[in-house]
């Protein structure tokens, strides 16, 4: 078995594992189990809150001590294990916590998988910014086939999507001990200073203006990148309480609507290397900003009318740049400007801003806003209205990025570093 084949079968299980509910999460608590948003927004936000320190000490931990794709092994059937847990939870208060528990040991694995494939691909003389989106893209697959399996099994409102996820988990975990050995890249010198021996020299990149600017971005985009995941199948299936909509396409295949977004991921991670060449990161960057105002504003107009549906599709296909062109280029970006002896806990700083700092302030803030401005007398949601706001604030992110993110891209160059 190529190495290259062993590095797609990791990346398309690590997304399996986790499509396999991510998305109809919702309509389980919501639906089959009647609990209230709010009480769903707190167990959604269980996977900001893991972020917001798991990604950085599981880096640390393969940067200094344990090999990192035992590490990842470890954490996958520990969250394997915790997700067969599920079925047999009956509040939302305990399920808030069980999810809390595999999303820590779960959302390391994200950027861990990444730090595995950079180091065997370039052990094996391969260019990661070339060999690394071919594989990445398979993830994304692995998303996509995770949510037809679940909706096709019969999955979507009962815990049977849990045991799909947990089956492929240990199945994932077990899979992890058989991929060449990733150690840690420098041993601890008995001299080191206390930063050292705790492995929080990542933690010094905020030092560096650029790089500070950086996470500061990622931390703002991050709130954007999970808002559509929170609210988009709620938004679609919402028409159907208008009669004109209720037995509409949108409505009753509001989830394989969606899932246009991760098919169209597909599609962009493969175009990543031309766009980094060509334009730089940079601009790549702004492209990913500008292209959430589309995703946002196109949803502000779309409805189950045919023009509607058209909207709420292309919005979908934006998706693929808007979250791929910040995600991978961004991942890239830190791999080409942090030393070897960092890159783990570095990738897991980057996790941290965008998918814990970023994703809890979107989650609270938007909920917040929402409930405050946007709420109709009727009790219904003014999502027009919801969707604008969110545009104009990627609009807003991306003009403060364009200006104050000071980056010279030389044409032919995949990344081009001014320290």
């Amino acid at each position: 078995m190529g190495i290259k084949f062993r590095l797609t079968v990791l990346s398309f299980f690590q997304f399996f594992v986790w499509g396999a509910w991510l998305i109809t999460i919702g309509t389980y608590c919501l639906n089959a189990k009647g609990w209230s948003f709010p009480q769903f927004g707190a167990i959604f936000s269980t996977m900001a809150i893991s972020s917001l320190f798991m990604p950085a000490i599981a880096g640390i931990i393969a940067d200094k001590w344990i090999n990192a794709e035992r590490l990842y092994g470890v954490l996958q059937i520990l969250y394997g294990l915790i997700l067969l847990y599920v079925p047999r939870v009956n509040d939302p208060d305990t399920l808030f916590y069980v999810i809390l528990a595999a999303m820590i040991c779960y959302m390391p694995t994200i950027s861990l998988s990444n730090a595995i494939a950079y180091t065997i691909l370039k052990r094996n003389g391969y260019d990661v910014v070339k060999a690394f989106p071919p594989i990445r893209v398979w993830g994304t697959i692995g998303f996509i086939v995770a949510m037809w399996t679940t909706n096709l099994s019969g999955s979507k409102a009962n815990a049977d999507q849990f045991i799909i996820g947990a089956v492929a988990a240990l199945l994932l975990g077990v899979f992890a001990f058989t991929l060449p050995k990733c150690p840690p890249a420098k041993s601890i010198s008995k001299d080191a200073g206390i930063i050292e021996q705790l492995g929080l020299n990542a933690f010094k990149l905020f030092g560096n203006y650029k790089m500070a600017l950086f996470f500061l971005f990622s931390m703002l985009l991050g709130a954007a990148l999970q808002l559509t995941n929170m609210y988009g199948d709620s938004f679609l299936s919402g028409f159907g309480s208008n009669p004109a909509y209720q037995d509409s396409f949108v409505v009753k295949y509001s989830t394989i609507i969606l899932s246009i977004s991760q098919m169209s991921e597909t599609l962009f991670i493969l175009t990543i290397p031309f766009f980094l060449k060509k334009f730089g990161i940079k601009q790549v960057m702004l492209m990913s900003m500008f292209a959430w105002v589309f995703r946002f504003g196109l949803f502000a107009f779309g409805d189950p009318s045919f023009a509607g549906t058209v909207m709420i599709i292309v919005s979908c296909i934006v998706y693929g740049m808007a979250f791929d062109f910040f995600n991978i280029s961004g991942s890239l970006f830190v791999e080409t400007t942090t030393d070897s002896s960092i890159r783990s806990s570095a990738q897991g700083v980057f996790m941290m801003m965008t998918n814990g700092v970023g994703a809890y302030l979107g989650s609270v803030v938007s909920g917040y806003v929402i409930g405050k401005f946007f709420i109709n007398t009727d009790g219904s949601s003014n999502w027009h209205g919801i969707w604008l706001t969110f545009a104009l604030y990627a609009l807003i992110v991306g003009i403060l990025f364009s200006i104050l993110f000071k980056h010279k891209h030389v044409p032919g160059q995949e990344i081009v570093i001014n320290h």
